[in-house]
């Protein structure tokens, strides 16, 4: 263990939100990946809801988590289409983004899913003490989200946000 990982929490609590003007709690298969992914890995779920792609909602909701939670994870909204919105409310509310997450994300969606992946804009950064991770609605890119870049690092990362 690295002295970075000796200092990190061990339980982080986790907001889970998926944006969508069409799930419901039977169809969210993005937000149980999610919960049951952050579950296996110790961690804590203090919310978990549904809310539809509007700007003004997805900016309340995670000004809403910033006391309650360490890590936002969003998933839905950060596609090209008309009603995808979750990139530019939560680009707008970002004290510091952390561009390299989208840049890999996309890297290992390609893997996936081929030139399709530039079609994702999944961000990620820092509001307050909040680290909010904006993903696409797709399970498999929730899932490869999660496993490669989310879970492996949050601890770190809400670790250096602790610093003083």
């Amino acid at each position: 263990m690295s002295c970075h990982e000796s200092n990190a929490p061990t339980i982080l609590r986790f907001a889970l939100i998926t944006v969508s003007d069409t799930r419901k709690k039977t169809t969210d298969t993005s937000g149980l990946h999610m919960a049951n992914l952050i579950t296996e890995n110790g961690h804590e779920i203090t919310s978990q809801s549904i809310i539809p792609d509007e700007p003004t909602i997805i900016k309340e909701v995670i000004r809403a988590q910033s006391e309650s939670a360490d890590v936002l994870c969003l998933s839905g909204g950060t596609g090209i289409s008309r009603r995808d919105q979750t990139y530019e409310a939560v680009s707008a509310l970002l004290d510091r983004t952390m561009p390299g997450f989208g840049e890999l994300f996309r890297m290992l969606s390609w893997q996936q899913v081929g030139s399709k992946a530039m079609l994702s804009r999944a961000i990620a950064g820092i509001y307050g003490s909040l680290v909010v991770f904006a993903l696409p609605g797709s399970p498999k890119a929730v899932v490869l989200a999660m496993e490669k870049l989310i879970l492996p690092e949050a601890r770190h990362i809400v670790s250096e946000l602790r610093k003083h």
